[in-house]
Parts: C-alpha cells; structure tokens; sequence
C-alpha cells in the first residue's frame, strides 16, 4: 500500500531552513543531584538534521544519546545551548514531534487500534480523520486484522510496529526513537529494521534513531553522529554513501564494513567497546 503522511501545518516562518530542520547548538546537559556529585552527560553538542533526512546516534554507553533524544522531545531541559525544531524552540514536548521508546510501553486495557490513537485524542484532533489514518498506518505495517487484539496478544515486533503507528498517527514532522529494537531477537530485529525505512520512506517524516548497533546505525541513515564517552560530544559526523532503497543484504557489504570499521575506530581508541 502506497502512503505517504501529509506532515501537520507547523506554527513556523515560512523562512525556516529546510536544511536546519532539527538544529542543536552549543547543548550542555548537567545533571545535579541532590545527594551525588553532578554529572555531565553531554557537553557542547552541535549539529542539524536536514528535512526528511535519517541520521542515526552511536556511542558508548552512559555517553548521553538517551538524554539528547530526551531534549529534542522536550522531555528533559537543557542546561545550556540551542535545541530547535522546524523553528520553533524546543522547552516543552511539541506536537509535531512523535517518539518511540525502547519498549512499546502499550496500554494493556486499550485495543491496539486505540492504542494508535491515543496521541490524537490527548491532542483533541480531529476523530474520523485520525482514525483513518490510524487504519491506514496499520495497514502499511502489516497489522491489519489485529485491531481489535490487545498488547499481550502480539509478538514483541508486533507491539513495537504498533507503537511506531501511535508515533506518527498525529503526522508528526520529526520522529525520534530510542532503541526500538533493542529487546528483540536478531531475526526480528534486522525485518523490523526493513520495515522501518519502509515507513520512513512512506510517511516522509524527519528521523533520528538512537542505537548501541553500529550496523544497524550504517544500514539505516544518511548520516551517523558519533559521540564520545561522556561527557557525551561530537566524534564524527558520518555521511553514508549507499544506494535507496537498501534491501538487508547491504549490511554485510563491504562498502558498509567500511563504515561500520570507521565508526568502531572511534570506541577502540578511546578503550571502549560498545
């Protein structure tokens, strides 16, 4: 099925530079607890996301990808620096940014139909379209005919597609994920990568994926951001030359060995395998 979202109407100047779409700027993340020493978790992070452009973000553990995902949501303040979407500074969630977390985090008692939708009834848009959009989102990521079926019935990749469609049923202009696949088996994990640059291709959407997989990092962007041990800053900034559409095979080509090999380079000089 052919689907393409039309991105929701943006409260921005019609001037904003597509090519800065999502655009970080001199960010420091400091966290300062109340009974523990303060933490720097990223520190002078800059960097911008063309519109309709797939980066990916690796690096060690603990080097603050999640905290960076976190504040492009609006979900974590920023200590010091710049975080703007389509314009529009980001100190709070913005409705056209959807996320999809490590886990499906699906509400037991709802359908997944109206787990889908929940975004668009928080938002009080409009029910009869979204909940077509809903149906057709399903459809486009092969769930049509388990509408009526509860999370528990589902597979874990299941539950995972089910929340990518409750990510961007609102149309969002920005979808960010934080390790979606990081629970699933190998076999699993490496379709649903598939089916995500199927819907990234299909919906239009701007993508910034967080992972600990170098590989799937390579087989997915267009670009790869590689931060250093925390305090988390810019490594690298990688452009990835491989033809689209990309069928799985690409992941063991050596033009990928390539990258994947220029990446790794970073972690095993500063002593640190992810």
């Amino acid at each position: 099925m052919a689907y393409r979202t039309a991105t929701r109407q943006l409260p921005t100047p019609a001037t904003v530079d597509e090519s800065a779409w999502i655009e970080v700027d001199g960010l420091h993340k400091l966290y300062q607890p109340r009974k523990s020493e303060p933490t720097l978790a990223l520190s002078d992070v800059s960097f911008t996301v063309r519109r309709g452009e797939f980066i990916s973000v690796v690096g060690p553990s603990g080097c603050g990808k999640t905290t960076l995902l976190k504040i492009l949501a609006g979900l974590s303040p920023k200590s010091q620096g710049t975080v703007r979407i389509a314009g529009q500074e980001v100190t709070k969630p913005l409705p056209q940014v959807g996320m999809v977390f490590q886990a499906p985090t699906l509400l037991p008692w709802r359908t997944i139909f109206d787990n889908v939708m929940v975004p668009a009834e928080v938002q009080k848009l409009d029910p009869a379209r979204h909940r077509k959009r809903a149906q057709e989102l399903l459809e486009m990521v092969g769930l049509d005919g388990f509408e009526r079926k509860y999370p528990h019935e589902l597979s874990g990749g299941m539950q995972q597609r089910a929340g990518i469609c409750r990510a961007l049923v609102h149309d969002p202009a920005v979808l960010l994920m934080d390790e979606p696949f990081g629970a699933l088996d190998a076999m699993t994990r490496e379709y649903m990568n598939v089916e995500l640059l199927r819907i990234w291709r299909e919906s239009g959407q701007t993508a910034v994926l967080v992972t600990h997989s170098i590989p799937e990092a390579v087989f997915l962007s267009d670009r790869v951001v590689v931060l250093s041990p925390r305090p988390g800053r810019i490594a690298e900034i990688i452009s990835i030359d491989l033809e689209r559409p990309r069928e799985l095979g690409v992941m063991s080509s050596d033009r990928a060995g390539v990258y994947v090999e220029r990446i790794r380079r970073h972690f095993n000089a500063a002593g640190v395998i992810d």
